[in-house]
């Protein structure tokens, strides 16, 4: 499966998946500062399967009908890898199932 880490999110929160994750940050790809509605675009366009993000207000700023690929909302208090770390399971045993284009929130 291939994640795409919003640029919020920190980078080094990758390792904390599975190896049979591939994951690449916003960074990565080029897209920083690209707007939500863009960036899943971009996202779908290059494959990713899901967006991981912290960005909780997502949701009211992208049209659900319109999403192209899922997104996971990690609900931690802050975005420090010490505090979205314990969600990764979480996020892994959601990113599992057959997801659809919807927004998935993952509390901490």
């Amino acid at each position: 499966m291939k994640l795409l880490l919003d640029e919020s999110v920190p980078k080094r929160l990758a390792a904390a998946f599975p190896a049979s994750f591939t994951l690449c940050t916003v960074q990565e790809m080029g897209w920083s500062g690209t707007g939500n509605g863009l960036l899943l675009s971009l996202a779908a366009g290059e494959g990713f399967d899901a967006l991981i993000t912290v960005d909780r207000g997502i949701e009211h700023q992208q049209n659900l009908e319109a999403l192209p690929i899922p997104v996971i909302v990690m609900l931690a208090a802050r975005n420090r890898l010490t505090e979205l770390q314990p969600l990764v399971p979480a996020a892994v045993d959601l990113l599992s199932r057959d997801l659809q284009r919807h927004f998935y929130r993952v509390p901490g």
